[in-house]
């Protein structure tokens, strides 16, 4: 098993470029199952779940060369659950597969262990629009003659859930309308991509989006949005080690929260077309965080800025309001000397002046990315067990952190 080890107390300067959005091209990657006709997509990142959704189209038939995509002759409507259980993304095939084909059978998700994220809401919108839907033997087997438009009005915020019933009423008959759906830049994103293969959709990025149904998609080119939480996480480990980077290939206006949460611990950031500067000279101060649904403050974000808590300057608090089980890491920041208590939801941190080097071991994608952060600031060696997790939604991470003057590598 590989893991990452990190010598502490180096400084981030230099210029980064910003990889496509996981969260963003994992959806659109299952857009093309919606037509027959080629979907050319630009900017996928090379990343471990990207490779998974590649598998998995493929194995339903789903022929991909490079950056093409061609479903033209799917014939297994099928997500099994050796495919499924990494990545909980996989559910995203459900919604095209049973609006184009009339059938799907996907295994219930797996994917990181921080919260219960029910596929109930996929399962209730497709129900409003006409599927007959059985949960047998771990698998959820949908059919339907053809969708049609209904009006759904979501329990939760559920981005999955948006984007699946999305893509299952661009075929469907009539107009569908999606109520308290999920407003972050990845679902805009996929809905454009829809857009440019013919679907009619309005209303994407806000609380209320509107689908008319066609009768076919066409083919498209596409580019994958920049990943936003790719670049809150290298601004947060510039901030935290002092250190002055530019990310390249940017979009600051999905940054916006955490943007300023960074100018009030002390960063000074200039934004330019797409670049993002940041410069932080000293200790970073600290400050509270609370996660909400987008344009709030991304629970995507919350383990990198703990990371940044613990080495600042005063108290913190941390409210994560998304997935109950997202402190896991703390436990693991604290091997490394960081002062958090945990009650309920909430942590409270109180900043060290330094953190000293130990093993630590990731349980999630971004409590991994919290922990590689923290072992930059920390005196001595940090080792990162269980990187498998970070390899899922970072695109080669470290070899994009030691350009910048990290010292770490890869060790078997």
């Amino acid at each position: 098993m590989q893991k990452l080890a990190i010598q502490g107390g180096y400084r981030l300067n230099g210029e980064v470029k910003i990889s496509g959005a996981k969260n963003a091209a994992l959806p659109i990657m299952c857009a093309s199952l919606l037509t027959a006709d080629e979907l050319h997509l630009a900017n996928l990142p090379d990343m471990h779940d990207v490779k998974t959704m590649v598998k998995l189209l493929q194995q339903m038939g789903v022929r991909i060369e490079a950056d093409t995509f061609n479903a033209a002759q799917v014939d297994k409507l099928e997500a099994p659950y050796d495919m499924v259980k990494t990545m909980r993304a996989a559910i995203l095939v459900l919604g095209p597969l049973l609006t184009r084909f009339g059938e799907a059978r996907v295994s219930l998700p797996g994917g990181c262990a921080i919260g219960s994220r029910p596929v109930d809401l996929h399962i209730k919108g497709l129900l409003a629009m006409g599927a007959d839907i059985h949960i047998e033997h771990g698998y959820i087997h949908a059919t339907a003659r053809r969708l049609h438009g209904a009006q759904i009005c979501f329990d939760l915020v559920s981005v999955t859930g948006t984007e699946n019933l999305m893509m299952a009423a661009v075929l469907a008959e009539g107009v569908t309308v999606l109520e308290n759906a999920a407003r972050e830049p990845e679902v805009v994103d996929l809905a454009n991509c829809l857009i440019a293969m013919g679907a009619k959709i309005a209303g994407a990025g806000s609380d209320k989006i509107t689908i008319e149904g066609v009768d076919k998609l066409h083919g498209a080119r596409y580019s994958v949005m920049p990943d936003r939480i790719e670049s809150g996480t290298f601004l947060v480990a510039a901030a935290a080690t002092g250190g002055h980077i530019t990310l390249t290939g940017s979009r600051a206006n999905t940054l916006d929260n955490v943007l300023e949460k960074l100018r009030t611990a002390g960063a000074m950031i200039n934004v330019q077309d797409d670049r993002i500067n940041l410069s932080m000279d000293g200790r970073p101060r600290a400050v509270n965080v609370r996660t909400a649904p987008y344009p709030a403050f991304p629970t995507d974000m919350q383990a990198q800025f703990m990371a940044l808590n613990a080495i600042a300057d005063g108290r913190a608090i941390v409210v994560e309001t998304i997935f109950e089980n997202r402190f896991m890491h703390v436990q693991e920041l604290q091997r490394l000397g960081a002062q958090i208590e945990i009650e309920g939801n909430t942590a409270v941190i109180q900043g060290c002046q330094s953190l000293q080097g130990a093993t630590v071991m990731a349980t999630d994608l971004r409590a991994s990315a919290s922990l590689v952060i923290a072992g930059m600031v920390a005196q001595g060696e940090t080792i990162v067990d269980r990187i498998y997790h970070l390899d899922r939604g970072y695109e080669h991470i470290e070899a994009k952190l030691s350009a910048l003057g990290a010292k770490i590598r890869r060790i078997n």
